[in-house]
């Protein structure tokens, strides 16, 4: 058996760089048109797959939406439940109206990412009593990647106004996959650390305080 690796020490200036990645963290909306590559790509998509799961189990599975076909199909269907939510915020309609809501149709990767509620790896483990904990699994998986995405100046903008299952069955992907989010990736058209939503007004930033609470 090979000696276990000596952990590496995290000193002020990694803890520095790591504060700064998670503060340049974006939901991106306006990509440019250069592609992404096929080599950081594949660092992503590796680079996910050593976020942690519920027993181990690894859920998470991504499709690459590469069809034209496929990906404006699923643009107009966005658009349609972009208008849809809309109609529903009277009060707020100007400036929902405003947004950027997807970058379906510019960014030059879009990814489907999906929960295989079915998979038999971990053998059910930490599952049995909170299910939910394989999608939760699927969104530290997302969060990896985006990290990753971001150190490498790719951007990433998770679209969240959609019906899942008009787009799995879209997907024709097997029954037991669930959809937990729809990516689009590329190079951002500009870096902001300030969020989008915040810098157009919709919602700022809370202090952490505000959130934690003592029993």
């Amino acid at each position: 058996m090979n000696p276990p690796a000596a952990l590496p020490l995290f000193g002020p200036q990694f803890r520095e760089d790591l504060a700064s990645l998670l503060a340049w963290r974006r939901d991106v909306r306006h990509f440019r048109a250069e592609p992404v590559g096929e080599e950081t790509m594949e660092e992503l998509l590796a680079a996910a797959q050593l976020a942690p799961s519920v027993g181990n189990s690894q859920p998470w599975r991504f499709v690459r939406v590469r069809s034209s076909a496929l990906r404006e199909g699923i643009a107009c269907h966005v658009d349609e439940e972009v208008a849809r939510a809309g109609a529903a915020l009277a009060a707020r309609r100007d400036e929902y109206s405003a947004l950027k809501l997807h970058g379906l149709r510019e960014a030059p990767e879009v990814l489907a990412v999906f929960c295989d509620e079915g998979t038999e790896v971990g053998a059910g483990l930490g599952a049995a009593t909170m299910p939910r904990t394989r999608e939760w699994s699927v969104v530290m998986a997302i969060h990896t990647l985006w990290l990753a995405a971001r150190a490498r100046g790719v951007g990433l903008g998770w679209v969240s106004i959609l019906d899942p299952a008009h787009v799995t069955a879209l997907l024709q992907v097997p029954q037991d996959w669930r959809l937990v989010a729809l990516l689009c990736l590329g190079r951002p058209q500009e870096d902001d650390t300030v969020p989008e939503l915040e810098r157009r007004g919709w919602q700022a930033r809370l202090d952490w305080r505000t959130h934690v609470s003592e029993r």
